[in-house]
């Protein structure tokens, strides 16, 4: 087996047909599987994935499990990995789609012509929410993109349905299994191993709004980052690298900060009605005229409201 597809969904009804017949229309002079596992979906996912297994002529390349119970994200995609026990593995969640029967053909050749090179990504098309395929405009591949250095500094710029690499990682640190944003974390343990490599083709679509976050407030987006880089700074060892994740740590406590503040700045004590009207009060002590003219509009303007 060269390549292990895995495929992690949950109440992906709407999707996961494309993402699965994607897959499984690849043309390759190698074998393949996919491993989907299905974290205990509530609607209609596993029926469709039993179709495919038993009616599409490659069904029999799905390796499929299906959890009793939701045992979260994380976990689930820890044990998708699991059995991935091929050379290579290739990431495409539920929700997203292949459209070259090439891709895994192009990208298991680099990474066989490359030793240096642990993992290979390319292009995407984006797919909106007014369901329009228009260009990538979430990610830009910076210069120097290739080391672990840049990935840390800069982020994730990689997309997942995307990637193939080396099935190097046999244990994953238990940290891994605390963060709420696996692939930016597996890529970073990637590149301790190697460097990686950005394909100019586009070779997926990557569905933009319809991800486990897309529904997120502001506070929870901010608390997933600082949450992500704590556990990143508590795995790494090396200095500079830990260096650069504390930076990021201290920069998403910042944006948490800021999220609180603009989700609830009319909701803080200092804004309610009752202190503004005691600062008032305190600031024109010495003016009662003032205040009896805003007490007296305020009259005027309730009456009014009243009649209305």
């Amino acid at each position: 087996m060269k390549v292990s597809v895995c495929m992690i969904t949950y109440n992906q009804e709407k999707y996961i047909r494309q993402a699965i017949e994607g897959v499984l229309l690849q043309q390759t002079n190698f074998d393949f599987e996919l491993v989907i596992a299905n974290d205990c979906s509530s609607d209609t996912t596993d029926s469709i994935i039993q179709n495919l297994i038993q009616n599409h002529p490659n069904g029999f390349r799905i390796k499929y499990f299906k959890q009793s119970e939701n045992i979260g994200m994380m976990p689930n995609f820890v044990f998708a990995m699991q059995q991935c026990t091929a050379k290579y593995v290739a990431l495409c969640e539920g929700d997203d789609y292949w459209i070259d029967p090439l891709k895994l053909k192009k990208q298991v050749d680099f990474l066989e012509n490359n030793q240096e090179y642990v993992l290979c990504f390319h292009k995407v098309n984006i797919l909106n929410t007014n369901n329009e395929i228009v260009d990538d405009f979430i990610t830009k591949i910076p210069e120097n993109y290739e080391t672990l250095i840049t990935l840390a500094q800069l982020g994730n710029y990689i997309h997942t349905p995307s990637v193939v690499f080396r099935n190097i990682i046999k244990e994953f640190p238990f940290e891994f299994l605390k963060t709420p944003i696996g692939d930016y974390f597996l890529y970073l343990l990637l590149a301790e191993h190697g460097k990686i490599k950005h394909l100019e083709e586009i070779m997926c679509v990557y569905r933009y709004g319809v991800g486990v976050f897309s529904s997120e407030s502001r506070i929870s987006f901010a608390k997933s980052n600082l949450n992500l880089y704590t556990c990143l700074v508590s795995y790494f060892e090396d200095e500079k690298i830990k260096k650069i994740l504390l930076e990021r740590q201290l920069s998403a406590v910042n944006s948490l900060e800021q999220a609180v503040k603009s989700e609830y700045k009319n909701s803080f004590v200092s804004n309610h009605l009752f202190f503004r009207t005691i600062k008032f009060l305190n600031e024109n002590r010495k003016k009662p005229s003032l205040i009896f003219k805003k007490l007296f509009k305020k009259l005027k303007d309730s009456i009014k409201k009243e009649e209305n």
